[in-house]
């Protein structure tokens, strides 16, 4: 038995902080392979994630948050937002479930946001179809422009 304690959650807080890219994993299934991913998921403000879908009719995607904020946006084939939440334990609106095909994207809204993620497996590479090509790249300099854009939706 695995067990998530708040000792557990800050030590991927942590982590979060540290890295590079301002979020981590922290992976309760056993290998890459596994049929089905759990996960706590520690993202950081200044953390970008592109927005992206899952093509396999499997992959569902579903959030619960453990601790701080976390915006929820989907989009349109386009990249206009279709619909947009807020996780908070103040609003009392904890998680989400994220249909496969849909285009997603989350955003820390403060410092020390973990959620706990699942999803079907194995881990596979985003393939370009699951990509939004009208976001930009993780590399690319607008990239925080484009991240602030989506958190000011949630000001």
């Amino acid at each position: 038995m695995q067990i998530v304690t708040h000792e557990l959650i800050e030590k991927v807080i942590a982590a979060a902080q540290a890295s590079p890219r301002l979020r981590m994993n922290h992976n309760l299934h056993p290998s890459d392979h596994s049929r089905c991913h759990r996960l706590l998921n520690a993202i950081e403000p200044a953390s970008y994630i592109r927005p992206h879908r899952h093509l396999d009719p499997e992959k569902d995607e579903a959030f619960i948050l453990l601790s701080g904020k976390l915006g929820i946006m989907t989009f349109d084939e386009n990249g206009t937002v279709t619909d947009k939440v807020l996780l908070s334990h103040a609003s009392g609106v904890v998680a989400v479930d994220i249909p496969s095909g849909i285009y997603h994207t989350a955003v820390s809204l403060e410092s020390g946001t973990v959620f706990y993620e699942t999803k079907a497996g194995p881990y596979l590479p985003l393939t370009s179809d699951e990509t939004a090509a009208w976001a930009p790249q993780d590399t690319e300099a607008h990239c925080r422009d484009y991240l602030q854009q989506l958190r000011g939706l949630f000001a």
